[in-house]
């Protein structure tokens, strides 16, 4: 651990996977994190069960993987570790006919991401540990980085710790999947939750992808060709992100040329100005008073018609019909999309 931040991180050295020897963990769930977890605790030698609907799709990637599969419910109560990795919509659903009947007092509840918790979706029963092990990372990373014996940086909490050891079982759990390797943050649920939803919608997936829309089209409408308003902000977004992520702000100012650099800094705040501060805000507080998690609950309930009419919407605009066109014609395109497919094989979907 460092004294150097307001939180402790933990790595290799203060975690030891042997705590979870006399446990067999079920993962439950075998898409992007599902696949990954369970096949790095299986190689760190945790007895691993997955739990899979009879008719999953997903059934004969886990065995041919080497796997042991089985249904939820019974993989749950062969298990004392219990690893919910199956989508945010569907949890409380599984927690009920398949998890929650199945519980012993001592088990631990797993979760890579604590919004059912934290908005009492599911409520889990005295007796039981409640843990979190968040990679922050998609789940072909989390998997590849192992396998490269490399690791993928995680966030860890503790809900309920009823039998006094869920910190270092966590920990236990986190290093068989290769995230103390890299660095595990301890946080809250709360925190994680709210943090997390936060930055998907006001900047990693919100607000990016509608700044660089209104971009393009200032750039459309005042007369520019679709292809190059498509290149100056969509395509050379990655440039900048990728020197961001490698040395934050100051590795990118430093690699830009002085005259992007004092445009940036002269003209940014006022396209991202206080308004957008106070949207954010709004936006963060509807996360902290459950609204918004009111509001997606009642859509999945509805069937979800205006997240199908949204996302609609988002495929039929022109800078996806532009950007397919272009990434055709470009080398680049033929190396991105032989990744894509690689990690499409990586990744079965959530199950």
């Amino acid at each position: 651990m460092t004294d150097e931040f307001t939180t402790d991180i933990y790595y290799d050295d203060d975690a030891d996977v042997s705590t979870l020897d006399d446990d067999t963990v079920a993962v439950l769930g075998y898409g992007s994190q599902g696949h990954a977890h369970a096949l790095n605790l299986h190689e760190s030698g945790v007895d691993v069960v997955v739990g899979l609907r009879e008719n999953s799709s997903s059934r004969s990637a886990a065995e041919a993987d080497g796997l042991t599969v089985t249904t939820p419910a019974d993989a749950v109560s062969q298990a004392s570790y219990v690893s919910v990795l199956v989508p945010d919509t569907v949890q409380p659903a599984v927690y009920e006919n398949a998890i929650e009947p199945n519980l012993e007092e001592g088990d631990t509840l797993q979760f890579a991401h604590g919004l059912n918790i934290h908005y009492n979706q599911i409520q889990p029963p005295e007796g039981v540990d409640v843990t979190m092990v968040a990679p922050k990372s998609p789940g072909h990373l989390v998997r590849r980085n192992y396998e490269n014996d490399e690791g993928t940086p995680g966030l860890l909490a503790i809900y309920q710790n009823e039998s006094g050891d869920a910190p270092d079982r966590a920990l236990a759990y986190a290093k068989g999947i290769g995230c103390t390797r890299a660095g595990v943050i301890e946080t809250t649920f709360r925190e994680e939750v709210e943090s997390d939803l936060f930055g998907e919608q006001a900047v990693l997936c919100g607000g990016v992808t509608s700044l660089v829309k209104h971009g393009y089209e200032t750039l459309v409408d005042a007369g520019y060709s679709p292809e190059i308003a498509y290149f100056e902000c969509l395509n050379e977004l990655k440039l900048i992100v990728d020197l961001m992520y490698e040395g934050g702000h100051a590795e990118m100012w430093d690699s830009v040329s002085d005259t992007a650099e004092y445009g940036g800094l002269s003209r940014g705040d006022r396209i991202v100005d206080e308004t957008v501060r106070e949207n954010m805000e709004e936006t963060l507080e509807e996360i902290q008073n459950g609204e918004f998690t009111r509001e997606w609950i009642l859509e999945n309930q509805s069937g979800r018609p205006s997240y199908t009419q949204l996302r609609q919407a988002e495929k039929n605009h022109e800078i996806e019909e532009v950007g397919e066109r272009l990434r055709d014609l470009f080398a680049w395109a033929e190396e991105s999309n032989d990744n894509e497919s690689a990690e499409a094989a990586e990744a079965p979907a959530d199950d």
